[in-house]
C-alpha cells in the first residue's frame, strides 16, 4: 500500500516546524545540519507533503555544500523550476510540481560527466524511502532502479 499524502491542509497540518517553514514558506535549512545531506543508503528521496518521487540515491553525491545534492530529478514531471530572484540574485529554484513544496535550487556547477547539474534540496522537503522498503510503501516500481545500482556499483559514496 502506498503511503503518499494528498495535497491538503491536513497533510500541511502534520509538518514538523522545519518542514513547514522549508517546504511553504520557501526557507532554507542549515547547511550541515540537516537529516539528509550525508546518507549513503540506497532508496528514494521523495515530496514531504505529496510522497510524489523526486529523487534517487543513484543520482545523488556529496558536493560538499551541506545540503543532499543531486545531478537529476529521478521523476523530470514530478519537479519543476522556477526563477527566484530572492536575495538580489537570480537562482533557479526548484519546487515539487503536485504539491508546489519549496525545495531548493538547482546550480550549473554539478559533476560535468553527469551534466554539469547540482540539484541543492533542503532535507526538511523530503522523505527517504529506503531500499527495502519500495515495494511495501508503493514505490515497488524503482526497485529495479536501485537494485541494478546497488548490483553494478554498491551503495553510493
Amino acid at each position: 500500500m502506498s503511503v503518499r499524502y494528498p495535497v491538503s491542509a491536513e497533510a500541511i497540518s502534520r509538518l514538523t516546524s522545519r518542514q513547514y517553514q522549508v517546504t511553504q514558506e520557501n526557507a532554507t535549512e542549515p547547511a550541515f545540519n540537516n537529516e539528509f545531506w550525508d546518507l549513503r543508503e540506497a532508496g528514494i528521496y521523495v515530496d514531504v507533503v505529496s510522497g510524489d518521487p523526486l529523487f534517487a540515491s543513484t543520482q545523488k553525491y556529496d558536493s560538499r555544500c551541506g545540503w543532499p545534492s543531486f545531478t537529476a530529478p529521478l521523476a523530470p514531471e514530478n519537479v519543476k523550476e522556477e526563477s527566484d530572484g530572492s536575495f538580489t540574485m537570480v537562482r533557479t529554484e526548484v519546487r515539487s510540481t503536485n504539491a508546489d513544496s519549496h525545495l531548493g535550487h538547482v546550480f550549473t556547477d554539478g559533476p560535468t560527466e553527469a551534466g554539469g547539474l547540482r540539484y541543492c534540496i533542503n532535507s526538511a522537503a523530503l522523505r527517504f524511502v529506503a531500499y527495502e522498503d519500495l515495494e511495501t510503501e508503493g514505490y515497488g516500481q524503482y526497485r529495479r532502479l536501485l537494485g541494478d545500482y546497488l548490483t553494478n556499483e554498491g551503495i553510493p559514496q
